[in-house]
């Protein structure tokens, strides 16, 4: 057999490459007050699009602020060299049916992540999803795991059980259902708002959601399953397209 060139990169080079990029665009979501202790305080995990100004993550991750005390919204960005770099924040655009939000920073672009068509992803496809589990914890270093796509299915799901339900779940059962990506990966609290991408492009697929899912999929449940969700990406493109 004759050599024809260069050997193809193995899809672990491809997958190595592919995370270290994302994790270049992936930020801790949190709040700042001066004269609390600890004065950061970690609420989830969001990924640049856009201009690179623009972070999506869910809209439960972003909280409302008490301005009064000096409380901001604000983002943690981790740089090549490793420090940490905090920059105020502010939201400025949110889908609270679909609990995906926008907000802008005040600091240098980051490589923004690319959006896919959401519509494409297809049961026992496998992807990556990178971001700050535990993060209260853990600090802020990100963290990347695979999950198969176990099911695309509709999130209003009825609860079996009355006493499980509060307004608030009511008025989300009552509007329109709307598909999910039921995942086989292991999220946790701090994962919310981490891109769901494919390994060999970056390309973000979905959007995990620790929260909004599960409270409405397993309110019968006493405990919560240990099972991960994502919202698809195209609710975030919806987002982008009213923003600039």
């Amino acid at each position: 057999m004759l050599w024809t060139g260069a050997p193809a990169r193995s899809a672990a080079a491809e997958q190595a490459e592919t995370i270290a990029r994302v994790k270049a665009s992936v930020v801790v979501v949190g709040t700042f007050q001066a004269t609390r202790n600890p004065r950061f305080r970690f609420r989830g995990t969001g990924f640049a699009v856009g201009d690179g100004t623009l972070v999506a993550t869910n809209a439960h991750v972003v909280p409302v602020v008490d301005s009064e005390k000096f409380e901001t919204l604000t983002v943690l960005v981790r740089r090549e060299d490793g420090r940490i770099a905090q920059f105020p924040a502010a939201q400025v655009a949110d889908d609270p049916d679909h609990d995906v939000a926008l907000l802008r920073f005040k600091g240098p672009p980051l490589a923004p992540l690319q959006l896919g068509d959401s519509a494409r992803v297809r049961e026992g496809e496998f992807y990556l999803f990178t971001g700050f589990p535990i993060g209260e914890v853990l600090g802020a270093f990100p963290v990347t795991h695979r999950a198969m796509i176990s099911a695309v299915a509709p999130v209003a799901i009825p609860s079996v059980r009355a006493s499980r339900l509060d307004p608030q779940l009511v008025r989300r059962l009552k509007g329109e259902p709307f598909e999910i990506f039921q995942l086989d990966g292991t999220a946790y609290p701090g994962n919310s708002g981490s891109p769901l991408y494919d390994a060999g492009t970056g390309t973000v697929v979905g959007v995990l959601n620790m929260v909004f899912v599960k409270r409405t999929k397993e309110a019968a449940l006493e405990d919560p399953s240990g099972i991960s969700y994502a919202i698809p990406a195209r609710h975030v493109a919806e987002l982008l397209r009213g923003v600039r």
